[in-house]
């Protein structure tokens, strides 16, 4: 309730304020009409007096300020236009001002007639503004003081004797101008200071920010000397410059330090910063010791990155400046200096100077690994870096070389770039790791060699390996799985066409994935062992016996490290993803023409699915995975390839339920009969898996028809799929009384099932019939087998 009612009296005495200064300001105007200098004079200082008040808060004091502003404009006006006719002299003008009863008004009435005093040029402009200004030290209220001396530096800005400018000339000269400014900006800049040390203590905070609200008023001045013409490199660097900083560093407060370091740096040109860079940089360790030096810092070597990309002429520029040197001696003392410096801004620092140094001298990795070296030593002694600030700008640091580059071999060269990346915390070292990843799919960048591989693994063993750290933190399983994924994605751009070291990169990562744990086995494995079967191929590709050339790389070597890597799966345990892979193996053996080793991968598939698979659904897929692969292979003589139909014959018929054990059986005649392989055509064989299978689906119907529900017919029609495929492709063991008995027991179990008609099944059947009847019409060589079945 308080802070309620005292602002409410800010705003009555602000509302009473503006009402008593247009009251007087509105007799002051008929004064002015009347050609009465007198009265006007009169009503123009009770006007001003307003500004005396001490009631109002800055913000509010600017909103009176801005009202008396617009006030005097008229009455400068007033003034050049009675000059202009001789009414009055300025010279009278400017005694007859200081008549006012008051210093504030006096002062303000005597700033508008000394520019219209400049701008007659009856008087040296040096002469009007060094009174002007010595004069206004007669307010030395911080909040009016303040306001008086930015009114000053409003109203003379058009009017200082710069090079070009109507005022120069004689003895006005561009120093006179300087001198002026920088004299106003020197005092207003000790009255912005004394505000903080007046007033009781417990409202220092508020004091501070009416102190932030007002900093622009003295900033302007800098401004005003960035403008002048006159001040060009030699000016500010001996005079400007020095004249600035001496102010700064002596006025001790913190907040003015950072401000008006901050203002240097944005208002001149970074030329000039390049060039008084030693002067410049001086002056950050004498600054308060709770001066945010760090943002001020970063942001000079931001400008000065920024001027060095604008163009490729300034660089021999920075090189003669010797930039990066002193940057990065600055950078080492400032962190000395300031002891309880956050670590988050020791490596905001780093970011800054790393930055400036990718722009500067983007060859020199030297360098580069100095600033990563300088912040490994800072974080040294220090455990995992976990403020959220400090690891954004870590990775900040660490992706400046990545997005400069864009190649990741060249943050490989940084001896110091894995040890900044130590310190980081298990959550962020996974996101670093990530980034890299990302930069090498962007950047298409393909990682050649072994050593740089084992690198750049052991760089983001984050995401590759199970850490102590990482098993007590909850990770989201997609988030997971997306993490593994990519590092999937990377894992196949690692290659060479070189074989032997293709065989080592393969070798280098799985040694690393096989330290991953369970959980990414299964995500990691798979892309070493499709790695590994390219390289396979590219071997076979090779001109020449491969199997003849004394090379280091056979493909026997391939096939054992496929091997052991499959059989790490099964930690995880993952027997489905191992069978997949084991057959993929034994079909890549298979084309070698390497029966043994083929043999020995479908005898670990088998394995797998006796020991590991218990459920239904799986054994179906796997089976089913099993034939399909066996029907492929072409390798295998008849013993060890009667060995295994014969193995996935009797896997088939014990599945579970009966439909699936009815489609894996009939799915084996494929097995005995395969187009592409002259010596593999067993009609008989095939025809007792399709009896088999026939059997399987008697007795699924007659299940079903215990149990009151709708037959199996769909397997009856499968069947006669696989009777036609077979007729067509020559067997000789099915004939068309077979084909035309299942026809009629279709119909017969279409025509007799109780319960509702499948659909589905009669559309399938009224296909197949349809698919009978148009081979009957073409005739040919197939339409001869179909011409005995009757439909």
């Amino acid at each position: 309730m308080v802070p309620d009612a005292a602002a409410a009296d800010e705003e009555k005495c602000l509302a009473d304020g503006i009402g008593r200064l247009q009251h007087n300001a509105f007799y002051m105007h008929r004064a002015l009409d009347s050609n009465n200098l007198k009265d006007a004079l009169r009503y123009a200082g009770q006007m001003l007096s307003e500004l005396r008040t001490s009631s109002l808060s800055p913000h509010k004091y600017y909103e009176l300020y801005m009202r008396a502003f617009d006030e005097l404009r008229k009455v400068e006006m007033f003034f050049v236009e009675e000059t202009r006719r001789g009414t009055y002299s300025v010279t009278d003008l400017y005694e007859l001002v200081q008549h006012a009863a008051n210093i504030l008004p006096r002062l303000y009435l005597l700033c508008t007639v000394g520019s219209v005093y400049i701008k007659s040029k009856e008087a040296p402009a040096k002469d009007v503004l060094k009174d002007l200004v010595e004069m206004c030290r007669g307010i030395q209220h911080p909040v009016r003081g303040l306001f008086l001396r930015s009114y000053l530096s409003q109203i003379s800005r058009d009017k200082l004797p710069d090079i070009g400018s109507e005022f120069e000339g004689g003895a006005n000269t561009v120093n006179d101008a300087i001198e002026f400014v920088l004299q106003n900006f020197t005092e207003m800049n000790k009255l912005w200071v004394r505000m903080q040390y007046q007033g009781p203590i417990g409202e220092k905070a508020k004091r501070g920010k009416e102190r932030s609200e007002l900093r622009d008023l003295v900033g302007k001045n800098l401004h005003v000397l960035s403008q002048l013409e006159g001040v060009d490199l030699d000016m500010y660097k001996e005079t400007v410059l020095p004249r600035i900083l001496e102010q700064v560093v002596n006025c001790k407060d913190e907040l003015a330090q950072h401000y008006l370091m901050d203002c240097i740096i944005q208002v001149f040109p970074d030329e000039y910063h390049l060039q008084t860079l030693e002067t410049l940089l001086s002056a950050f360790p004498q600054l308060q010791p709770t001066v945010d030096i760090k943002t001020v810092l970063s942001l000079l070597m931001d400008r000065l990155s920024n001027y060095a990309v604008s163009s490729t002429e300034v660089l021999p520029e920075f090189l003669q400046a010797e930039a990066f040197a002193k940057l990065n001696s600055a950078v080492g003392e400032v962190i000395e200096a300031q002891v309880d410096m956050p670590i988050s801004g020791v490596i905001t620092l780093y970011v800054s100077l790393l930055t400036f140094t990718l722009r500067i001298h983007p060859d020199r990795l030297d360098y580069m690994d100095q600033i990563l070296g300088a912040c490994v030593q800072r974080l040294s002694g220090k455990t995992k870096v976990e403020d959220s600030k400090a690891t954004k700008q870590i990775i900040a640091l660490l992706s400046a070389p990545l997005e400069k580059y864009k190649d990741i071999s060249t943050a490989l060269n940084l001896p110091n770039y894995p040890r900044v990346m130590d310190h980081l915390d298990n959550a962020t070292n996974k996101v670093m790791s990530t980034i890299i990843i990302q930069n090498i799919m962007k950047n298409n960048t393909c990682i050649s060699t072994a050593d740089r591989v084992d690198t750049l693994l052991e760089l983001i063993k984050g995401l590759v390996k199970e850490t102590d750290e990482a098993q007590d933190d909850e990770l989201d399983e997609e988030d997971f799985k997306e993490e593994q994924n990519s590092v999937a994605r990377l894992i196949h751009m690692l290659r060479t066409d070189d074989a032997e070291e293709m065989f080592k990169i393969i070798s280098t990562v799985r040694k690393h994935i096989l330290l991953g744990g369970p959980k990414h086995l299964a995500f990691t494995v798979p892309p070493v062992v499709f790695s590994a079967l390219k390289l396979l191929r590219h071997l076979q590709n090779q001109d020449g016996d491969v199997n003849g050339q004394e090379v280091s790389v056979t493909q026997k070597k391939i096939f054992q490290l496929l091997h052991q890597t499959i059989e790490a799966l099964s930690s995880v345990p993952s027997p489905e993803l191992a069978l997949k892979l084991y057959l993929q193996c034994a079909e890549a053996a298979n084309d070698c023409g390497l029966e043994p080793v083929s043999y020995e991968f479908l005898t670990q598939a088998f394995i797998l699915y006796e020991e590991e698979m218990a459920d239904s659904k799986v054994q179906v897929t796997a089976i089913h995975l099993i034939i399909g692969t066996l029907q492929r292979m072409n390798v295998f003589g008849i013993e060890n390839r009667d060995t295994l139909t014969h193995k996935a014959t009797g896997y088939s018929a014990k599945l579970l339920k009966k439909p699936d054990q009815c489609r894996a059986v009939y799915a084996c005649s494929h097995l005995f009969w395969v187009n592409e392989q002259d010596g593999v055509k067993d009609g008989e064989r095939v025809l007792l898996c399709l009896k088999r299978a026939l059997r399987i689906a008697n007795a699924a119907q007659q299940m079903n028809a215990t149990r009151g529900s709708s037959g199996h017919v769909t397997l009856f029609i499968e069947m006669l799929n696989k009777y036609l495929y077979f007729l067509e492709k020559g067997n000789p063991q099915i004939t068309s009384s077979a084909i035309h008995d299942l026809i009629d027991l279709i119909r017969t179990e279409i025509q007799s099932d109780n319960t509702t008609s499948d659909p589905s099944a009669n559309a399938f059947f009224s296909s197949t019939m349809r698919y009978i009847e148009f081979h009957k019409q073409k005739g040919g060589s197939v339409g001869e087998n179909y011409e005995q079945i009757k439909v």
